[in-house]
């Protein structure tokens, strides 16, 4: 069976600086694939290429077959793939807006009909996804600038959800969250990949990396440093692999 993603041979640059050199990686679904490095290492970099976010110089991204090379990001979402970013009050919430409209915002069109906003399935939806990840809110029009980090965090979920994504790309998922809020974004991220969904997280956490990842992809210098199974992953060869020593492929 192939992957669901693909990353081919792919080099990037930010100018003429080169900031990815030749990496490869391949991601199935059901897992949960986990980028590590220090600061600078291309992790980052990488996720952002995968999204559309940055033009690759070379290589390819396919997802479930379908070439996204020259993709831009609308059209990789329309393809399956959702970004869940690190900064999530300036790119992954509209702060400004209501719960509901931020969880229906992917999937508006859904709800239009001849121009015309059906405002009551609309808002069945957004009650059913808020009540489903136990987003707490006193009501769903509520400015999601009010709601708690955890809780926005679970909005931004809910707005994939609604586009039934097949790759969720976390960019730390929990940075920023309670204790209970991130054991609530734990169960989500499980009943993602339970459904047949993939992810690709990116955590500064190795407690959460070892914990939740079936697989990590160590990156330094803008390549692919190492890659170990969840068996074989522990701290001290994560460490001493994204600092220079030891790998595994």
């Amino acid at each position: 069976m192939s992957p669901l993603l693909e990353v081919n041979n792919v080099f990037a640059s930010y100018g003429e600086v080169e900031v990815l050199h030749d990496v490869s990686f391949a991601i199935a679904d059901g897992a949960i694939t986990a980028l590590i490095g220090s600061n600078g290492s291309g992790k980052t970099t990488a996720m952002r290429a995968v999204a559309g976010l940055l033009p690759i110089r070379s290589g390819k991204i396919v997802l479930d077959g379908r070439d996204l090379t020259g993709a831009l990001p609308n059209e990789r979402v329309e393809a399956g793939l959702a970004l869940v970013p690190e900064d999530r009050k300036r790119q992954g919430i509209v702060p400004t807006i209501s719960v509901k409209h931020n969880i229906t915002l992917s999937m508006i069109k859904r709800f239009a009909r001849i121009g015309i906003l059906d405002l009551g399935s609309e808002k069945k939806a957004a009650q059913g996804y808020a009540d489903s990840l136990r987003i707490a809110t006193p009501n769903l029009d509520r400015w999601a600038m009010y709601l708690s980090g955890g809780n926005q965090q679970k909005a931004v979920i809910a707005k994939w959800l609604g586009v039934e994504a097949d790759i969720f790309l976390f960019d730390e998922p929990t940075r920023g969250i309670d204790v209970g809020a991130k054991v609530e974004v734990y169960q989500l991220m499980g009943e993602l990949v339970k459904r047949g969904a993939a992810i690709l997280m990116i955590s500064s956490e190795l407690p959460e990396i070892l914990g939740m990842s079936d697989r990590v992809i160590v990156m330094r210098e803008g390549r692919i440093a190492g890659e170990f199974t969840r068996a074989e992953a522990n701290q001290e060869k994560i460490l001493s692999c994204a600092l220079g020593g030891a790998s595994a492929q």
